[in-house]
């Protein structure tokens, strides 16, 4: 009894399997033998960590002992296994427990299951011999179980097969339910016969009519208008909005919902729309949640004038979008342009209770950020102002960025100025990181200096790795290479860990400026010792050693990256295989394309291209198969 407490508690209590079996093991060689109720917890305890190969395992290593719990703790355990959802493993388990035991029958329930998981994985002529097993060993099947082979059946396309299982169930006075009667109907749909799905929908109707259980209506409509709509017979689910054939068995306002969003699922929203119509004619009115997937939906297949209309009419009946949605509908109105409707759309959500103006208000900045209108920007400014709503320090990045973009800096030192004397939000690493960049691209980069070692220490704001790499890029571009090198090591010392985007942009810093030994001192000093370096930086170095007509040099730095376990990725070959054969070395480049393939790296798109452009000619076929004749010429001098 103790031991057996012991190895409980470690299995349920502690939830040490690892430990319980091992103890298990050491006693079983002491000459224990473990019980129905040790093997249960074992197998619970295995499962529940998800080790079901194991569970399956000491499962039948169990009963080849000669311990076979009674039926109802088998048909637990068996339960416990078909969490797995590995069919194979658990009638490799119940053969073993009908051979332990010839009078041991599986539960209805158990029996269920496993044809569901046979009929899951597209096997149901397996299911359907399990079918007649169970029917051997006196279980009387249910219409779930005909409806779950029928299923199986649609599912692979043979509705042959279903339709006697089908007709079976009459045979036996079983009668059908409602949902039996929609997977068959979407089985025949599949199928492209409408009008024998018609005659069965017809039937279906009346059985949902006379079905007691509410929840297998409610399931059996959803399938039905999926599949309706899934098939793109979108007029048959129009007919059925109108004339509600099911009558009360489903309500009304459950089968409109389901309608919207069947046709939103297959990207048919104007659809939706139309059904939101027919319920208001009916007197009823779509859910906050249905509505807005109808304008959201608009919204991003770019149909935003017809999802303005629709917000509008829903303003009507106390629809408010969702934020998700405002932000991809504004986004839309500002492509195309349409300021009014889009200042519209602002006003509405600012309407909306419990929201976050300052919120609402930078989605449409970011919004107008896609049009060229810095006097708009300064207004949405100028109004937040005057309504009270005190712009953050997002509000204000996102005016410097836009400004900074379109090539104006004036505006943005005069923000930062402001921000500074605390007429707004303090600005923080993003905003000196912004206008330092906008500083640069105007060849401002003394100003950018002094706003990175001087500004921003007295604000105490800590420059990020993202802010050294812009003004390490900028400097590069002005050809200050070596104070492009001073503000790398001022962020070393400073305690920035440098990243693979500031080694590249070195890198291609150096060999802009004609520095190509600089960038190959760089690499072997301070990059490859860092341990610090991704595809960015070796395709960075394959680029400029390509283009300075070092092709060797490039290829053997490739190789030894491959060498010291590193593995680029495809750019990196291609960049070789591009230079190749603009020099025209067609055996090199076939040289590179063998060792991609030994290094387990399949040619893309670009590689064919590039490869085709070698040949002179561009041929689909040589594009899809290897073997066509000039690339299998290539292939056979390399390997040769």
């Amino acid at each position: 009894d103790l031991l057996d407490q012991k190895l409980h508690r470690l299995y349920a209590v502690d939830r040490d399997v690892d430990e319980a079996l091992r103890l298990l093991h050491h006693l079983c060689f002491l000459g224990y033998r473990p019980d129905s109720l040790n093997l249960s917890s074992v197998i619970h305890a295995l499962c529940d960590s998800q080790r079901f190969p194991e569970a399956h395992h000491h499962f039948i290593l169990s009963i080849s002992s000669g311990c076979v719990p009674d039926e109802r703790t088998c048909n637990v355990l068996i339960a416990r296994l078909l969490d797995s959802r590995d069919p194979d493993s658990t009638l490799c388990v119940i053969r073993s427990l009908i051979t332990g035991n010839p009078y041991f029958v599986p539960s209805l329930v158990n029996y269920n299951r496993y044809i569901d998981q046979l009929c899951s994985f597209s096997r149901p002529i397996e299911a359907h011999r399990l079918f007649f097993d169970l029917k051997c060993r006196g279980h009387c099947p249910n219409a779930v179980l005909y409806t779950t082979l029928i299923n199986g059946y649609c599912k692979i396309g043979d509705v042959g097969s279903a339709q006697e299982v089908f007709d079976e169930m009459s045979d036996c006075e079983i009668l059908p339910n409602s949902l039996t009667f929609s997977v068959l109907v979407l089985g025949i749909l599949r199928k492209r016969d409408v009008e024998h799905g018609k005659e069965l929908m017809g039937k279906l109707w009346q059985t949902m009519v006379n079905e007691v259980e509410p929840s297998v209506n409610n399931v059996t409509l959803a399938n039905i208008i999926d599949s309706l709509c899934h098939e793109g017979l979108f007029h048959e689910v129009f007919t059925i909005a109108e004339d509600m054939p099911q009558g009360k068995s489903v309500p009304e306002e459950f089968a409109y919902g389901q309608m919207i969003d069947s046709f939103c699922k297959v990207g048919r929203h104007n659809g939706a729309a139309r059904i939101v119509y027919i319920m208001k004619n009916r007197g009823f009115l779509p859910s906050s949640v249905s509505y807005n997937s109808i304008v959201h939906g608009l919204s991003k297949e770019g149909s935003w004038m017809r999802a303005y209309q629709l917000l509008e009419e829903g303003i009507e009946f106390g629809y408010w979008p969702s934020e998700y949605t405002y932000n991809v509908l504004i986004e839309g109105l500002c492509r195309e342009a349409d300021l009014y409707k889009a200042w519209k759309v602002l006003k509405i959500m600012l309407k909306k209770e419990g929201v976050d103006s300052t919120r609402i208000y930078n989605i449409y900045l970011r919004a107008l950020c896609l049009m060229d209108n810095p006097t708009e920007l300064l207004n949405v400014l100028v109004f937040m102002l005057q309504t009270g709503c005190q712009p953050d320090v997002i509000t204000l990045n996102t005016v410097i960025s836009r400004f900074c973009r379109m090539g104006r800096i004036e505006e943005p030192l005069k923000i930062l100025k402001d921000m500074m004397m605390e007429k707004f939000s303090a600005p923080d690493v993003v905003t000196f990181t912004t206008i330092i960049c906008g500083l640069l691209n105007f060849g401002r980069a003394e100003e950018a200096l002094d706003l990175l070692h001087k500004i921003m220490p007295e604000k105490g704001v800590r420059p990020s790795v993202v802010t050294y790499n812009v003004i390490i890029r900028g400097l590069f571009k002005l050809h200050r290479a070596s104070q492009a090198m001073e503000v790398f090591g001022s962020m070393v010392n400073d305690g920035v860990v440098a990243n693979s985007t500031t080694y590249a942009i070195i890198i291609d810093g150096f060999c802009e400026n004609d520095q190509i030994e600089g960038a190959k001192r760089f690499w072997d000093d301070v990059i490859w010792p860092s341990k610090i370096h991704d595809n960015y930086v070796y395709a960075t170095i394959l680029k400029w050693l390509c283009r300075s007509g070092k092709m060797n040099e490039a290829c053997d730095f490739l190789y030894e990256l491959v060498d010291c376990g590193v593995s680029p990725n495809i750019v990196s070959y291609n960049i070789l295989i591009d230079s190749a054969c603009k020099l025209g070395l067609r055996r090199e480049a076939y040289q590179i394309v063998g060792e991609m393939r030994k290094n387990g790296i399949t040619l893309d798109a670009v590689s064919w291209r590039i490869l085709n452009k070698l040949h002179g000619s561009v041929r689909k076929q040589a594009c899809a198969d290897i073997s066509t004749m000039p690339f299998k010429e290539g292939l056979d001098e390399f390997h040769g």
